[in-house]
């Protein structure tokens, strides 16, 4: 079973940047994704690793997020630069096998770490 924590959420101005961290403990091959939740809002994937493809980002993380892993201490980070108060938003690192040997944003994701919030004020 794959565990995962995520840190490093904070109130910031807007403009500002924040990296956040997902400690994972197994899951060696899985497909690793972050995701938010704003509020009154649907969850929604922004962008993800996958062992055999690399990185995808949905529309609205291009430009601005950038998630990169550290394999050697089996991190992954999310780096977000030019917040906006619309960025206000619990995030979450997800995780699970790839289906079919491929990782998508649709395809439920089976562990979750319990969020970090983010809270961007204008």
């Amino acid at each position: 079973q794959v565990q995962l924590e995520e840190s490093g959420g904070d109130s910031v101005q807007a403009g500002g940047s924040l990296r956040l961290t997902c400690e994972i403990s197994g899951g060696k091959g899985d497909c690793l994704a972050w995701f938010r939740q704003r509020p009154g809002k649907e969850r929604e994937g922004l962008c993800l690793y996958a062992p055999d493809d690399g990185w995808s980002y949905e529309e609205i993380a291009k430009g601005r997020f950038t998630i990169s892993k550290d394999k050697e201490k089996n991190r992954l980070f999310l780096d977000m630069k030019n917040l906006k108060p619309e960025d206000t938003a619990m995030y979450y690192c997800a995780a699970r096998t790839p289906w079919y040997g491929h990782c998508f944003f649709n395809v439920a994701y089976t562990s979750w770490g319990p969020g970090t919030q983010v809270t961007v004020s204008s």
